[in-house]
This record gives structure tokens, C-alpha cells and sequence, in this order.
């Protein structure tokens, strides 16, 4: 048995959700890299700036949610190569306030194999320290990624 084989296709899958996420026009919003690490874990970098901010000078919650929410579809959709998944659900935990900066989003699949899946993320500020966590259900659409416009294969 090759194992090199679907090896090669996880990394072209993961280049392919990178590619997806670097097209999505609400990342005009946003400076912002995707790295689909392994299947089932997403890293994205964020820097954040004024224009995030909510009245009282702190970054407003629509980011933090669009952070997790990222994180954690991006890892869930690692191990899903014929369909984008939807958010049905999401909750978060806001711990601590963030400022200007880079913010890091990490998304680990927590369960899911098949139709539903579960997904958390949380958030670790400029100084390291996490400021949010958050848990997502996703579940498979009937939007094939390959007839995606951004789902390009190296």
C-alpha cells in the first residue's frame, strides 16, 4: 500500500481550502492567512487594527466570531474533500479583550465523520494569552467545492 498517495491528496485538499479561504470576498475585510495544518486542525492569522473596533476601543465581538467560526469550519472541512460544510451552530466564550495586533485562530475537529461535524477554536492574543474560545456545528452541504471558484489544486 502507497500511503504517499493520499498523503499528496491531504496536502492538495489543504491547498485547495487555503486557496478557497484567500478568495472569499469577506476576507477583502480582513488581513488574514490560512493554514490548513493537518487534517482536522486550521491555523489562521489575523492582524487586527482600529477599523475592528467597537465604540469603547476593544475589538467588536463580530470578529472574534468570524475568527472562530473560521478556525473551526476550515478544520472541520480538512477531512471533507467533496463538499463545503455550513455552520449550523456556533457558541463562544469571551475571555479577555483584544486589542490591535496579530490575533492567532486555531480550530481543532472535535467529532464527526460523516454528515455532522463538531469543531472548536479559540483565540490567543499578541501577547500569547487566550481571549476566546468557541465550539461550531457544520454540516455537509450540497455545494460540491470542486464547482467553488477558489477550491484551485496546486
Amino acid at each position: 500500500m502507497n500511503d504517499a498517495a493520499p498523503a499528496r491528496g491531504a496536502a492538495a485538499h489543504f491547498r485547495a481550502l487555503e486557496s478557497l479561504y484567500a478568495t472569499a470576498p469577506i476576507n477583502r475585510l480582513f488581513e488574514s492567512r490560512l493554514e490548513v495544518v493537518s487534517p482536522g486542525f486550521a491555523r489562521i492569522r489575523f492582524q487586527l487594527d482600529e477599523r475592528h473596533f467597537h465604540a469603547a476601543g476593544a475589538v467588536h465581538g463580530t470578529s472574534y466570531f468570524k475568527m472562530l467560526d473560521d478556525a473551526a469550519f476550515y478544520a472541520a472541512n480538512s477531512l471533507v474533500t467533496d463538499r463545503f460544510l455550513l455552520t449550523t451552530a456556533f457558541n463562544l466564550l469571551f475571555t479577555r479583550p483584544l486589542k490591535a495586533g496579530e490575533v492567532i485562530a486555531e480550530g481543532r475537529l472535535a467529532s464527526g465523520r460523516r454528515r455532522v461535524f463538531v469543531a472548536d477554536a479559540r483565540l490567543i492574543d499578541s501577547e500569547g494569552e487566550e481571549a476566546a474560545r468557541g465550539t461550531g456545528t457544520f454540516m455537509r452541504s450540497q455545494i460540491a467545492l470542486a464547482g467553488l471558484p477558489g477550491y484551485r489544486t496546486p
